[in-house]
């Protein structure tokens, strides 16, 4: 394979899937209640809530089944219950949503500086990571998790901070991760032919986008990952990062 550009998925690609289910997710769960009383009133938390609150009206408005709406008006404890009840549902949905992956990334912001939490990274990826670097390719992660959320898990991750290796960012806001157009516009972001990209990730139905695209792809099949089907057979894939030295 002959490429200039990576762009690099994170959950069982990079890190762990179960450190996003089995660290991540129960951080924000079991936090939650604490981090509203620890912050509540603070202008930073009620830009959080005022996203979340904007998201549950379009649900409600869509009809989606067990929406919750954030009130504006009513006590402390009203208010922080349903944006617990809230954040509640649309984690047990598993929503790629903007607003919801923000709070997340707001309270692991919180956790990571403290150091109860720190990025889990294969011990395979920094090599690579160095070796490309060294031979002058770019590189780039594309993530369904908020920008600042993939920051946090690399910048304080225990193989160091890492995001020297990473000459930027994408998250939903560009696109859908299984939609092509996604990945054209981050070919036209960095200012790279398509052709020359190589894109890595463990989910099929982006490595089918984002060879539409004209990208380079390679599947990432780590411990923990959904099960590849038979459509997976056509593309190359890799269990380390050791495989593309």
């Amino acid at each position: 394979m002959n490429y200039d550009t990576v762009v690099l998925d994170i959950e069982g690609t990079i890190t762990p899937i179960t450190f996003v289910k089995d660290t991540l997710f129960p951080f924000v769960l079991n936090g939650l209640d604490a981090f509203l009383d620890r912050n509540w009133g603070s202008s930073d938390l009620d830009a959080y809530i005022a996203q979340l609150r904007e998201q549950a009206q379009k649900d409600v408005d869509n009809g989606l089944t067990g929406a919750v709406v954030i009130p504006k008006e009513g006590s402390s404890d009203e208010i922080k219950a349903a944006i617990k009840k809230n954040i509640q549902w649309q984690m047990a949905a598993d929503r790629k949503i903007g607003a919801l992956k923000a709070f997340q990334g707001y309270m692991w912001k919180d956790g990571y500086a403290t150091g109860e939490l720190r990025g889990e990274i294969y011990a395979d990826v920094t090599p690579l990571l160095n070796k490309w670097r060294d031979s002058g390719k770019k590189m780039y992660i594309y993530s369904s998790g908020s920008v600042p959320a993939q920051k946090l898990i690399v910048g304080y991750s225990d193989k160091g901070n890492l995001t020297e290796y990473f000459s930027g960012y994408f998250d939903t806001a560009v696109g859908l991760k299984i939609e092509a157009s996604s990945y054209e516009k981050i070919a036209q972001e960095i200012g790279e032919n398509p052709s020359r990209i190589l894109f890595v990730s463990d989910n099929i139905k982006e490595i089918q986008a984002a060879k539409q695209a004209g990208y380079q792809v390679v599947i990432s099949e780590r411990p923990g990952n959904a099960p590849l089907g038979p459509e997976s057979k056509e593309f190359k894939i890799i269990t380390s990062f050791e495989q593309l030295l």
